[in-house]
């Protein structure tokens, strides 16, 4: 028989999920308003950032409301630590993403210093990697979470590949300076978003197996085990 409050983990789960939601849609809707070069799309990005903080700190009472008052045996304190520290690093994905549409407006002013390739497949990989951290938590998946801690490589290998390239515009071309550097912004948010993604992973592996794999070879080795 369940016991009278798992209603209460089960709101806590939601809430988690729905934060993921909002922050995978605003990545998403970041990087279309660069590419169309949407200013109101830009716009609705920046106000979506205010659902992500009230879910964060809803998460935060209700964790810290259900230690002090459930005693939670040691499966459950998992998940309300995993979850706490998990809505943390889904606020600062929306935080990410805001800083991307913040950059919209400059960008938008001038033409591009080229076609828009190598950031909308970063954020691919990102987003399908918050995407499948999310699903971990709900279906308690270790194996997945490790292949998406692997994943954060390509991020980062496209990240300096770019950087590499915009530095070369820059000396090249230094009227194309502003807009490079603001491209760099944009690759490195990308970036930290997928870290972020590659967190809330660790933490799902923590979740399912009580396994803290943070800093190891495992979540950067493939053949690591």
């Amino acid at each position: 028989m369940k016991r009278f409050f798992d209603t209460e983990l089960e709101t806590f789960r939601s809430n988690l999920v729905m934060m993921g939601e909002i922050a995978v849609r605003q990545v998403r809707d970041a990087m279309k308003a660069l590419i169309e070069s949407d200013l109101s799309l830009a716009d609705q990005v920046a106000a979506a950032d205010d659902e992500l903080d009230q879910l964060e700190i809803k998460i935060d009472e209700e964790a810290i409301r259900y230690m002090s008052l459930r005693s939670p045996v040691a499966t459950e304190l998992r998940l309300v630590v995993v979850g706490m520290k998990a809505s943390h690093d889904l606020e600062r994905v929306g935080d990410e993403a805001t800083n991307i549409v913040r950059r919209v407006a400059r960008l938008s002013a001038e033409p591009p210093i080229k076609p828009y390739v190598d950031l909308p497949r970063m954020a691919t990989i990102a987003i399908q990697m918050l995407r499948d951290a999310m699903d971990c938590f709900l279906q308690i998946d270790a194996e997945k979470a490790l292949l998406i801690c692997q994943r954060d490589k390509e991020v980062d290998d496209l990240n300096r590949q770019l950087y590499r390239e915009l530095s070369s515009y820059m000396i090249e071309r230094p009227e194309t300076t502003s807009r490079a550097l603001e491209l760099m912004f944009i690759s490195k948010s990308i970036e930290r978003i997928a870290d972020h993604a590659t967190n809330i992973a660790e933490e799902m592996i923590y979740l399912a197996k009580g396994e803290d794999v943070r800093h190891t070879e495992q979540t950067r080795n493939p053949d690591a085990g």
